[in-house]
């Protein structure tokens, strides 16, 4: 349950007598640290630059090197041959040019706002029943694993998807109504023929890219401690890790990266991004994304040498293994103090787990190594609810499940990106909806919010956007 209103005023009372007498409660108080959302790596800007940062704590030498894969990652890739021969090779299919193109300022993509927009910032996936040869989805026939709108020169594009939204009725406990937008997909312009009638769709906007370096050493046995596939404590929280294929090894890795926590690494996912959305093949990957069925595709694509040098990945990874998580803001007010006390109470941290200590990792940056973070995440894969369901597997999440997102600067997002859209497809207009869609697993931590006096909800949220 929540606090009352009288409940909530007289904490607050409670803690303002508090700090005047020099004397905090140590349950409203900040936890030490907490502001901290990267330890000492962390970067103290709350401006629309907020997610674009180095690490705190890099040396000379390392920034250079960050500031090379910054260049690869905002550049524009074009079509091969060009004169800018390394940043060429673009196709022949693509949804985007660049990984800024999708990852505006490191940040938050969307779903397109009219109807007429294209789907500059999301993508969808597609696959058919069964398995693909290791293990992970089986691509659609005709358009492969992924909707691309855009193609080089002589090449159609694949054709475009289309998003509107059903607006939801709802109410919380007092009365206050709310509406949540519930959004049906179509495909236009479909250059070879009709989708597979069983074929399955994943709509997902492209995730903010802070932390995941830290992210990357959160050392797995704390993450697989958290695990409960069978709910044996019986809390009705049961998360489960996905062991997706890492194509480094051919061998079951735990994921950690993707809506689905399908990538087990930042090696594994950049390289995969390269291809799914650019086009770009690596020695990871590659071969390209046409299929059977769009000769114009195989006949541009020429299988020499990988068109992304491993130098081209390596910096890269560099660049997006040492962006910064920007500090937390107004940890000592208290009505954060209070939101975060009802966070807890909600349920909300059992699989938005508070904080971790990293572990050893990327020799390159020791800086990463021994931090106590605070992502707000587990990792794991959870079911959320028919209501947020997709219905397309990937390797060991099922059509339900969705990977646990990390909180940390989602407060920033709107300033950062112009938009406050979240969830894996951008349904939800803000935190409030986003708690709300939640399901399974979910459910019980979305009643608690939905039934709480309307003064613990704003509580709550903004404790939410101080992360």
């Amino acid at each position: 349950m929540g606090l009352r209103p009288s409940c909530l005023l007289l904490l607050l009372l409670l803690l303002v007598a508090a700090c005047q007498a020099g004397d905090e409660p140590a349950s409203l108080a900040p936890h030490p640290g907490e502001e901290l959302a990267g330890g000492e790596t962390t970067v103290f800007d709350d401006t629309r630059l907020a997610f674009a940062l180095a690490l705190r704590n890099l040396d000379r030498e390392q920034r250079g090197d960050h500031f090379v894969g910054n260049s690869f990652f905002n550049q524009n890739w074009v079509q091969a041959p060009s004169s800018t021969e390394g940043r060429d090779g673009l196709g022949p299919l693509f949804n985007a040019r660049s990984c800024s193109g999708c990852h505006f300022r490191d940040g938050r993509g969307r779903p397109p706002l009219t109807d007429d927009e294209p789907m500059l910032s999301m993508l969808v996936r597609l696959s058919v029943p069964g398995e693909a040869p290791d293990g992970g989805p089986r691509p659609e026939p005709a358009y492969g694993d992924q909707l691309q709108p855009d193609a080089i020169l002589d090449v159609p594009g694949e054709g475009r998807a289309v998003v509107r939204y059903e607006e939801v009725p709802g109410a919380y406990d007092d009365g206050e109504p709310y509406a949540l937008r519930r959004p049906t997909y179509a495909f236009e312009d479909l250059a070879f023929g009709p989708m597979q009638p069983d074929t399955m769709i994943s709509p997902r906007v492209a995730p903010v890219v802070i932390g995941l370096g830290l992210l990357e050493q959160i050392p797995e046995a704390a993450l697989l401690d958290r695990a409960d596939p069978d709910d044996a404590d019986g809390d009705g929280i049961s998360g489960r890790p996905n062991f997706p294929t890492d194509p480094l090894t051919g061998q079951p890795g735990l994921g950690r990266f993707g809506w689905k926590a399908n990538q087990v690494g930042l090696v594994q996912q950049n390289t995969g991004a390269f291809l799914g959305d650019m086009g770009l093949t690596s020695a990871l990957h590659p071969a390209q994304n046409c299929t059977d069925l769009q000769p114009e595709c195989a006949a541009a694509f020429d299988p020499g040498q990988p068109e992304v040098s491993d130098h081209v990945v390596q910096r890269l990874t560099f660049y997006s293994r040492t962006l910064a998580v920007p500090a937390r803001r107004d940890v000592d007010d208290p009505v954060v103090l209070a939101g975060r006390e009802l966070f807890h109470e909600a349920g909300c941290a059992d699989c938005h787990v508070p904080s971790y200590v990293t572990g050893p990792g990327d020799p390159e940056v020791p800086q990463l190594e021994g931090e106590q973070i605070w992502p707000y995440t587990d990792l794991l894969l959870h079911d959320m609810g028919e209501g947020l369901a997709d219905g397309r597997p990937d390797y060991d999440a099922d059509g339900r499940e969705w990977k646990t997102p990390p909180l940390w600067g989602v407060g920033l997002v709107p300033v950062v990106n112009d938009h406050d859209l979240l969830l894996h497809d951008g349904r939800a207009r803000g935190l409030a909806e986003a708690i709300l869609w939640h399901g399974g697993e979910g459910e019980a931590a979305k009643e608690a919010f939905r039934t709480m006096a309307r003064d613990d909800r704003e509580a709550l949220l903004t404790f939410l956007e101080s992360l």
